[in-house]
């Protein structure tokens, strides 16, 4: 039995040995150098155990005293690539035409003429950023207009380009049910009422419902960032010659951007749609955190995208934070300003309860003076 138990752990360590040499991303995830890559068999447990070697010049930033430290003459601030750039659907058929919601699904909505020489103009514009050994990863929602978005940006940029292309459902739009009907109008009236990030669809789905998988589909980019995914091989990480891409749509592209940056309810609510096949662009600042204040993105840009002033403040702060600061003066790390601050926010919301009285008053006034109409001449044909 002995015997065959060591026989059964050289067979698994040796392809272990195999198995973790040839994968430098296990090798960076699992905290094992490229000197050190074979699991040791422990004397006593009889049990595998991974040892951790020093990583040399790849290492998490960190901070002391609030300062950012590097751990190496030339350490570059964590393995991150060098921008993640944000880009909603170019123009698609239910943009010129709301109707097309009714008679298509909308994951088979494509992309308008005009909507394709917008991608390819933003591929062009992507272009410009990248430097001439730049390569991208891009995630795309698998909607119809958001592939062939990338697919016009990608004749742009040039495929050979493009490390890698990953279909992401996560990312898609919001659910508006199956098919879209007449009532979608008045329902879109009624969400502004309701309350934009609250207001879940019939048969659909709210912003909130967006915001839990978009939560998932971080998580899973944090990881692909933390383990290698971009631009590395047994040589390896270039990350600095990385762009990650995520072609997405309007809400989804704003509720990522709320779920990175830890933005209220309130400060969502504030943002301004992106338009068809504009880039949003996070730049990596001096210390490794990603900022929206760059050479792409102005202060006063942020400003008509309806940034408040401590989401400035705060983009200017990731400037040169390191990923593992904390900024004591965001919303979310001082206790206090919840409390200095809730008077207003229960003061807005009842103000916007009065707003939806109002409209819902209205509405139903509306709908009580059709109704009459439709009676009166329902008689007028009787006589």
């Amino acid at each position: 039995r002995r015997a065959f138990a060591m026989s059964s752990l050289a067979s698994f360590s040796g392809l272990s040995r195999i198995a973790v040499g040839r994968d430098v991303r296990w090798r960076r995830g699992a905290c094992v150098s490229s000197r050190t890559v074979s699991p040791r068999a422990s004397s006593r447990a009889g049990t595998l155990r991974v040892t951790c070697e020093d990583l040399g010049k790849k290492r998490e930033p960190s901070t002391k005293d609030g300062e950012y430290v590097r751990t190496g003459k030339n350490t570059a601030p964590w393995d991150r690539p060098k921008r993640i750039v944000l880009l909603r659907h170019a123009e698609s058929e239910g943009n010129v035409d709301e109707t097309m919601y009714m008679r298509k699904p909308d994951h088979r909505i494509e992309l308008t003429e005009k909507g394709k020489a917008q991608a390819r103009r933003a591929g062009e514009e992507l272009k410009a950023l990248m430097g001439p050994n730049e390569t991208l990863y891009v995630y795309v929602s698998p909607y119809l207009r958001t592939m062939q978005t990338l697919y016009e940006l990608g004749q742009a940029v040039g495929v050979d380009r493009v490390l890698g292309v990953r279909e992401e459902p996560r990312i898609r739009e919001q659910d508006f049910g199956n098919f879209q009907d007449a009532t979608m109008r008045e329902l879109k009236k009624e969400r502004v009422g309701f309350g934009r990030f609250f207001y879940r669809f019939p048969n659909g789905e709210s912003a909130a419902d967006v915001y839990d998988r978009v939560t998932s589909f971080r998580e899973t980019l944090r990881n692909d960032i933390h383990f290698g995914r971009f631009n590395c091989d047994d040589r390896g990480c270039r990350t600095d010659d990385c762009t990650v891409v995520i072609v997405t749509h309007g809400l989804t592209l704003r509720v990522f951007l709320m779920r990175w940056y830890k933005w209220t309810t309130d400060q969502f609510t504030s943002l301004r749609n992106p338009g068809n096949a504009e880039l949003i662009v996070m730049e990596r600042g001096d210390g490794g955190r990603y900022t929206l204040l760059n050479d792409t993105h102005s202060e006063p840009y942020l400003v008509k995208a309806g940034f408040t002033d401590a989401m400035i403040a705060d983009q200017k702060w990731a400037k040169n934070a390191p990923v593992d600061g904390l900024n004591s003066e965001w919303p979310t790390s001082k206790g206090n300003l919840f409390f200095e601050n809730f008077p207003r926010r229960l003061k807005d919301n009842r103000d916007s309860v009065k707003n939806a009285d109002a409209f819902f008053e209205r509405r139903r006034l509306e709908q009580e003076r059709k109704r009459e109409e439709r009676r009166e001449e329902g008689e007028q044909m009787n006589w």
